[in-house]
């Protein structure tokens, strides 16, 4: 019913919003097979390098015809052959990641987004842009249709939803005989934890591997440890260029930040009271799989992360094994929630399901719902039921509660109801104006100037707030200090002309030359 309602030949944007393993990518499939009868090309955008091969893999098993992927990994090259091939019209479908929205099309017909909601569509440095944003334009200039799937979609595509400026096709239940994996909340307050793992995760983990199935286990945090700490005396192993805590990593042994790179030695001593009691604190993915490793020496433990999956081809090599159905434990980051489909993963453990709840960012619970219920739907994909375990201190917070009784859409709608008493996207529209500089008065100074022009350009009224500067949430990055002033605006159409014209200020201005500034419309990380 779905896919009948898809039409082609002219601009409308459907937004596929189906359960995790409901047919979205079959419905891609015939929405391409459509396009190319009718002698178009088809243009499919993914949000990570790792969903490439397999996507591409996928399309080629179903399609005999010419298909290239467009991505960072790839040479010069390579690159430059995809793009002339889409261009002349060889290439009949074209694989990407955010920046293949701008290949040249000879005979564009379709665009697909799959996973719309990710936040890696947009680009956070140099040229800023929204790739799930622009793709609407494109189409719309085209005259094609466009197909936004999720199954956590963002909520600025939900409310256009609502809106009817997109048709909302629902996916509510899976493919075939797979059932939704059923979600358990585990209180872990009070337990006696195991290296951050409780006693019945790690029981369900010995039973799904006895039974021949494989288990996944969610930990968005990579290396062996957040932090380092000193057991005597307090002292923590902080970043010297930002306002961070460095990372333990284990292979090689050495404290990374992950912020701005920076990488030192690992102390023998404290460096403030030189005891030799300092300790790792916190659990990353390097100490899951090694303490993974030691419980069930029997199987094997893979992990998936972007230290892992550094080299080129890492990811493919290390799904292989998964993908041979032999019994085994993943271990990784958001990098195996997105689109990955393991047939014989039975069971999903979530070590730390509280880190979106207290986020400074107000996508914060939003974000949560969308990665948790991502996680949780690589779980019971095929014919085997399915089961989660999340793990909590706090089980009885209202969106753990709705999240897991009532589903990402009554999630949705509370956190909605809320932007829209707070006056937040998609209910205003928001631009940072960021600037930075290796001294903190510079920067603050450049923002209250531009602030000045601001009002002088449009005063401050209820369509239109101003806030700050404000320090960003992280401070100092790189030895740079950052702050932030937010433009709040109730119309998107004013607040275009009004950073136009800003823009046209700060780049004459004095304090332009002494400070890196941007500025981001539709911002999706705050900090």
């Amino acid at each position: 019913q779905a896919f009948d309602q898809i039409g082609y030949g002219d601009f409308k944007v459907y937004l596929l919003d189906g359960a995790t393993g409901s047919g979205k990518t079959e419905i891609y499939l015939q929405a391409i097979e459509a396009t190319l009868r009718e002698g178009k090309q088809a243009l499919v955008l993914v949000p990570e390098i790792g969903l490439t091969p397999q996507t591409l893999e996928r399309f080629q098993r179903r399609f005999n015809l010419p298909i290239v992927a467009l991505h960072s990994g790839l040479n010069d090259r390579e690159r430059l052959d995809a793009w002339l091939q889409a261009r002349e019209g060889m290439a009949r479908i074209i694989i990407g990641t955010r920046s293949a929205l701008f290949t040249p099309l000879k005979e564009p017909g379709i665009i697909i987004i799959d996973e719309e909601h990710d936040g890696s569509f947009k680009q956070q440095d140099g040229f800023r842009y929204s790739a799930r944003d622009l793709a609407a334009i494109r189409a719309h200039r085209l005259g094609i249709p466009l197909i936004l799937g999720s199954a956590t979609p963002a909520l600025e595509t939900l409310h256009n939803a609502r809106q009817h400026r997109y048709q909302h096709l629902r996916l509510q239940a899976r493919a075939g005989n797979a059932k939704p994996p059923e979600i358990q909340l585990l209180d872990i307050r009070g337990e006696i934890l195991h290296e951050g793992f409780a006693q019945a995760s790690l029981d369900a983990i010995g039973d799904t591997l006895r039974q021949g199935n494989q288990a996944l286990v969610f930990l968005n945090r990579r290396g062996y440890a957040p932090a380092l700490e000193c057991h005597d005396c307090g002292w923590l192993a902080n970043c010297n260029h930002c306002d961070a805590r460095m990372t333990v990593h284990q292979t090689p042994r050495h404290l990374h930040c992950h912020h701005c790179d920076h990488q030192r030695a690992l102390p023998r001593r404290c460096p403030s009271c030189n005891s030799s009691k300092i300790q790792p604190l916190g659990q990353g993915t390097e100490r899951s799989e090694l303490v993974l490793q030691a419980l069930f020496p029997e199987v094997k433990v893979i992990r998936v992360d972007r230290d892992s999956t550094r080299n080129k081809n890492s990811m493919e090599k290390l799904l292989a094994d998964v993908h041979s159905g032999e019994p085994c434990i993943l271990v990784g980051t958001q990098m195996l929630a997105k689109g990955h489909h393991f047939e014989n993963v039975t069971l999903v453990v979530i070590i730390d399901a509280d880190a979106g709840l207290f986020s400074t960012d107000f996508r914060g619970p939003e974000r949560m719902g969308q990665l948790l219920l991502q996680v949780a739907g690589r779980a019971g994909r095929a014919e085997k039921p399915g089961r989660v375990i999340l793990q909590s201190h706090h089980i009885d917070h209202p969106l753990v509660q709705t999240l897991v009784f009532q589903g990402y859409h009554a999630l949705a709608e509370l956190v909605l109801q809320e932007r829209q008493i707070t006056q937040l996207p998609p209910f205003r529209h928001l631009a940072l104006l960021r600037a930075e500089s290796k001294q903190a008065q510079v920067a603050l100074s450049f923002l209250q100037q531009a602030r000045q022009l601001l009002e002088a350009l449009q005063p401050a009224s209820p369509a239109l707030h101003y806030l700050g500067p404000l320090p960003a949430m992280m401070e100092k990055r790189g030895d740079r200090f950052r702050y932030q002033l937010h433009i709040n605006a109730a119309q998107r159409k004013p607040l275009q002309g009004l950073l136009s014209a800003l823009a046209l200020q700060l780049e004459s201005h004095p304090l332009a030359s002494k400070v890196r500034w941007s500025l981001d419309v539709d911002p999706q990380d705050m900090a």
